[in-house]
């Protein structure tokens, strides 16, 4: 019999399911203290993590965890596969634009954002690996930010050895869901932009969900709204015509990747996630639903 558990982890919604509820205290382990070593690694927001000091430490290498260099492989994959509009130098745009705090210090509240000077454009290129000493550094005017990779390869890394357990599994954190091994018949998701909205349900049987979205993570500047997706381009939050993008992928990696460069490309993305054979379901800002590919509705998503 399945069994479920859910709760609140890196302010955002945790969900995860096994077919054999047996596992269940099991996996759990397992995603808490994969959790807990990715925080440790690539949290802004803790200030001993590996990424707050290789950013403090900006304009030299600094000696990490072999978890952290891993982490910004997997965002360096990111940005190369999507020339660059996925792109984890952006953490000093991102902090400029307001989001210098866990969002929920932040969330629906004016910040105050400074007079800081801009930083440098944001350049993935330039980002330092050394993977024989465990070292990794970005050029002063630059930060790093994971948090467009991160969350969802922790999502695929902890389905993928919960399921070695021998059970079916789902993971979700924050809108990133994982599935791996055997089920008879879909998981079913609830597809919303915030949590505890109503939205629409799909099935899924294999691969990964992303919902990438500018409506969840907002808050107030004397310059109007803003919100944590930074256009790399411009280093300033995405500013296109989609609000929310819902991406299927063979991982929830790969769909947090297309799902956030769809809210970067703007206008553009249909075709971008059409090209790279993504089914999606984008939202426009003014709440408009548009779908691409084969994205099912409330039929098996693959």
């Amino acid at each position: 019999m399945s069994a479920s558990a859910v709760w609140q982890d890196w302010s955002c919604h945790v969900r995860l399911t096994v077919t054999d509820g047996a596992t269940l205290d099991r996996a759990r382990r397992l995603l808490t203290d994969l959790m807990s070593d990715v925080e440790d690694a690539a949290s802004r927001f803790v200030p001993t993590s590996d990424v707050s000091r290789v950013n403090q430490a900006a304009g030299r290498l600094v000696p990490v965890a072999r978890r952290m260099t891993e982490l910004v492989d997997v965002a360096m994959t990111a940005a190369g596969a999507t020339d660059g509009l996925v792109d984890p130098t952006v953490g000093a745009h991102v902090i400029r634009a307001g989001y210098a705090q866990d969002i929920e210090l932040v969330r629906d509240r004016l910040v105050l954002t400074g007079e800081s000077a801009a930083p440098h454009r944001a350049n993935w290129h330039s980002i330092q690996v050394d993977h024989e000493l465990s070292r990794v550094g970005v050029p002063a005017g630059l930060a790093l930010d994971l948090g467009a990779t991160a969350k969802s390869w922790t999502a695929d890394s902890a389905a993928h050895a919960i399921a070695a357990l021998g059970t079916g599994v789902l993971v979700e954190i924050g809108g990133d869901v994982a599935v791996a091994g055997h089920k008879p018949t879909p998981w079913q998701i609830r597809i919303s932009e915030q949590a505890g909205e109503p939205g629409e349900q799909v099935g899924l049987t294999s691969g990964g969900l992303a919902t990438s979205s500018s409506a969840a993570r907002r808050w107030r500047t004397a310059n109007g709204s803003a919100h944590h997706i930074i256009d790399p381009r411009t280093g300033e939050p995405a500013a296109g015509p989609w609000r929310t993008a819902t991406v299927w992928a063979n991982s929830a990696l790969d769909a947090n990747i297309a799902s956030t460069a769809a809210i970067v490309l703007g206008e553009d993305a249909a075709g971008f996630l059409a090209e790279r054979g993504h089914p999606a379901r984008l939202v426009g800002q003014d709440g408009h639903v548009t779908t691409v590919g084969t994205w099912p509705g409330a039929k098996q998503v693959a």
